[in-house]
């Protein structure tokens, strides 16, 4: 465990002395993330203004969400996606052989080797917008919501790791995989509201087919004292299938891949 982490640290100093040298990025992300905080701020003020509360979520119980939202949406465009793209292109390439032949555990490699550290900007938004909404909360938050809640953000994080890793394994076998980014993109707008006031059919995709509503949702209740322990334990259930699914599945990937060395 200490070596993964030490690999993990190793690529990001990489990472982040790259980006460094690009600082106008930076302007460009906190651009793209003021005008994303604006866009939902504007959307929750137009709800609200027609009705004190949407499925039982009050406006600061949906500005948690709100928060909630930026972070996971930074911290997969910080860490997930740009790994998972540069697999793509690896697979589609043959040039995944450099990672293979690395002394350390392959899946790890491939998921560590790349960091858009200016994304960072969406962590630090999203906490701005948490800690208002918390402050706006009628209820206080209690130890054990403040316990489970890095809890709940780290399953919904692992989760939707596994999801990317399942998607972009494909790539094995399908060519158009590039076409997965935009596909996820897409639905993960979908986070911006609790599963909730979606209806049935849609919110049973946003749980297990892609699992959104862990990532976002589910932290968001540990917060506002809707989670309850069989959701809790639901999403432990669901983080550890996920995790050794991902990781047969990379298996099979790998026994199908023919790279440079072929």
């Amino acid at each position: 465990m200490g070596r993964l982490f030490q690999l993990a640290y190793t690529y990001f100093r990489i990472g982040a002395m790259n980006e460094l040298q690009y600082r106008v990025n930076l302007i460009i992300q906190a651009f793209q993330s003021i005008l994303a905080l604006i866009t939902g701020l504007v959307g929750l003020g137009l709800v609200f203004n027609h009705t004190s509360e949407l499925g039982g979520w009050t406006a600061p119980d949906l500005l948690v969400v709100m928060g909630i939202y930026l972070i996971m949406g930074g911290l997969i465009r910080m860490t997930i996606q740009p790994n998972m793209e540069r697999l793509m292109g690896d697979i589609q390439m043959g040039s995944l052989d450099y990672a293979l032949t690395k002394p350390a555990d392959s899946q790890v490699m491939v998921s560590v080797r790349e960091v858009r550290i200016w994304q960072a900007v969406d962590l630090i938004t999203g906490g701005i917008v948490l800690a208002i909404a918390m402050a706006r909360l009628e209820t206080k938050l209690g130890l054990s919501q403040a316990l489970v809640f890095p809890l709940t953000l780290l399953m919904g994080g692992v989760m939707i790791y596994c999801f990317w890793l399942i998607i972009t394994t494909g790539a094995f076998w399908l060519v158009r995989m590039d076409q997965v980014v935009e596909l996820f993109q897409g639905i993960y707008q979908a986070g911006r509201w609790p599963v909730d006031v979606y209806p049935g059919w849609l919110r049973m995709t946003l749980t297990f087919l892609v699992p959104i509503a862990f990532a976002v949702t589910v932290p968001a209740q540990s917060l506002t004292g809707r989670l309850t322990w069989q959701v809790l334990l639901g999403a432990g259930g669901l983080t550890i299938f996920l995790l050794v699914l991902s990781r047969w599945f990379w298996k099979i990937g790998l026994r199908n891949y023919s790279g440079a060395s072929s």
